[in-house]
């Protein structure tokens, strides 16, 4: 399958989008390489492109003032994809990094193009409003995971959100993630698995 079939298979799925109205932004969409710790995003800066994961892993995180730690604050895995949402719909400057955390490959639109075919085509109205709301979906469950629910309860919805992570990315970024100390982490895991 190529990388615009994987990706129209995506938008397809996740927002009912046409072959006809894909083709309209088939010409538009940029392909690119990342390498592990190659920046797809920087604090402080505008994002302008949204891109569809085809392979790796990213992250957003932020540095703490007081320690220097990094913590991470989302995870974007292949068939998702990563855009700094805030940043990116209002065009401000971004409150957190973006990295990639693997080799990881994408295929990107500018948000100038992404605004054209929101005139252009109710479908892609449509795919805007789905995403918009999958970002907001996206942050509540993070801050309500923090609320309401156990460590061993986020590390499982990990697992379910991105199954393949722990093969790719290591421990460190995903106690991050999760909020909790490695030696926590391990102990989850062997629990678990002894399940």
């Amino acid at each position: 399958m190529t990388d615009p079939e994987k990706l129209f298979l995506a938008i397809s799925h996740f927002a009912g989008l046409s072959k006809e109205a894909f083709e309209l932004s088939e010409p538009l969409w940029q392909y690119h390489e990342y390498k592990k710790g190659d920046v797809f995003n920087k604090q402080r800066s505008v994002c302008r492109y949204m891109g569809f994961v085809l392979q790796g892993v990213f992250r957003s995180y932020i540095i703490d003032g007081k320690t220097g730690e990094e913590k991470n604050v989302f995870l974007y895995s292949a068939n998702g994809f990563v855009v700094t949402f805030k940043s990116f719909i209002n065009q401000i400057p971004c409150d957190y990094h973006t990295q990639a955390v693997t080799d990881a490959a994408t295929m990107q639109l500018h948000i100038t193009d992404l605004m054209r075919l929101y005139k252009q085509s109710h479908e892609w109205s449509t795919f805007g409003r789905l995403l918009a709301q999958e970002a907001f979906n996206v942050v509540m469950t993070r801050v309500e995971g923090f609320m309401f629910k156990t460590p061993e309860e986020r590390y499982l919805d990990l697992i379910n959100q991105h199954p393949d992570i722990f093969n790719t990315v290591p421990l460190y970024h995903i106690s991050s993630y999760l909020g909790i100390q490695g030696p926590s982490l391990s102990r989850i895991r062997k629990r678990i698995l002894s399940r």
